[in-house]
């Protein structure tokens, strides 16, 4: 590759990844208000759970009613994008004209997840045509970014524990995911994308009858067990934690702890996809649930005890939880037919998300049967059952297509 196209390439993935963390601050944008929202208006424990779950539900219906009409693989990705980004951020600016408490705030979330099937796939076969023997590479740093745009709503937050306005935050989120949609415009692609095939419904089935898409689907599954709920909840479980020592400004230190946590994930994404293109696609996913699987189950071990450990493991959690995440992805691309990998993208997704709603209800659940102590035990099972998959995977003879060979 020339130094004009190597700089051409970098400057795409680069505003790419930009345009990711901007959009995608709209997925916790609410969520990371939920403190705040208890505190002031009595928020319910399954009410907040529904500010994320519904998120998450929504982005289920959009990735399911994408994948069936392979509306990933037949409609212009940088028009896909920019038309679900204005979407949601329009529906999560309404939020601040309504009762915080009122179902239309739901409503509202659950259409922002909606929109997010336009997003979050779509960047990843977006990024995919730049790809040359560094796929993990490029796909994590648009995981990176994600995260980041994950994280980001945490440090809009602090705005309210500064005692701004709690709806700040919401504007703020909508107005950078607008300035995203104006920027994807300017992202070249590094090739054409093929030619999607002819409507058929029955494509869809084929992440399940191809079982190395399976195993690499399972093994995310597995990942998804964890990932969501903890980002859902960690903050909520430092704030509990801050309170029950009377840390001065718990509200503050808490949502700068969150944002770190969830943060220093894009490091991990970033280092796990350098590592994952030498090292191989199997070992690091892993070796990331191994670690991320053992967080879950030990964190609660340091609740209500010295802050200083508790962020550090936190922090451990934090960058191996979603380290492994865009290995999956990047499995998805190496192993689907070219012009499938925008609908096999979106079902892994799918899925993903649609087992991410059991746990991100059931921590809360478990938070009040057993204290927060225990709450994060039971994400460990996916982390286990993801280790298992990837192991099977890596002895498959198609493994080989992963990671130039390195598996």
């Amino acid at each position: 590759m020339t130094e004009i196209s190597l700089h051409k390439k970098w400057r795409a993935v680069s505003l790419l990844a930009f345009c990711q963390v901007l959009a995608l601050s709209l997925w916790f944008s609410a969520t990371a208000l939920i403190p705040v929202l208890k505190s002031e208006f009595g928020l319910s424990g399954f009410h907040a759970s529904l500010f994320s779950s519904s998120v998450a539900i929504g982005f289920v219906i959009g990735t399911l009613l994408s994948a069936i009409f392979s509306l990933a693989d037949r409609t212009p990705p940088k028009l896909f994008f920019a038309a679900s980004t204005i979407i949601a951020a329009i529906a999560n600016a309404s939020i601040v004209l309504l009762d915080p408490l009122s179902p239309e705030v739901i409503l509202l979330r659950l259409i922002t997840g909606i929109c997010m099937a336009g997003i979050y796939p779509i960047g990843m076969k977006m990024v995919s045509t730049w790809a040359k023997n560094d796929t993990g590479l490029l796909v994590g740093l648009l995981v990176g970014a994600l995260t980041l745009g994950s994280a980001f709503p945490h440090i809009l937050n602090l705005l309210g524990a500064s005692g701004f306005d709690w709806r700040a935050p919401l504007i703020a989120g909508s107005g950078l995911a607008l300035a995203s949609a104006f920027l994807i415009r300017f992202v070249s692609l590094g090739h054409d994308i093929p030619k999607a095939p002819p409507l058929d419904l029955s494509l869809a089935l084929y992440a399940w009858k191809y079982k190395p898409l399976r195993l690499a689907n399972f093994g995310y599954f597995g990942h998804m067990w964890e990932l969501y709920a903890m980002w859902a909840w960690i903050g909520v479980f430092l704030y509990e934690s801050f309170q029950m020592i009377d840390m001065t400004n718990a509200r503050f230190s808490a949502n700068l702890a969150t944002f770190a946590t969830i943060a220093v994930g894009g490091l991990g994404s970033l280092a796990a996809g350098i590592a994952a293109d030498r090292l191989g696609r199997t070992t690091i996913t892993i070796l990331a649930m191994a670690i991320s699987g053992s967080c879950a189950l030990i964190v609660g071990l340091f609740f209500g005890g010295n802050p200083v450990f508790l962020v550090l493991i936190c922090l451990i959690w934090g960058m191996s939880v979603v380290a492994d995440s865009a290995q999956f992805s990047t499995c998805i691309i190496e192993l689907s037919p070219k012009n499938m990998m925008g609908t096999m993208l979106t079902i892994q997704t799918c899925i993903g998300f649609l087992v991410s709603l059991a746990t991100i209800h059931l921590v809360p659940l478990f938070a009040d049967i057993v204290s927060w102590k225990y709450a994060f035990v039971p994400l460990a099972i996916g982390p286990l059952l993801g280790v298992l998959s990837m192991m099977r995977l890596r002895q498959l003879p198609e493994a080989k297509a992963l990671a130039n060979g390195n598996r």
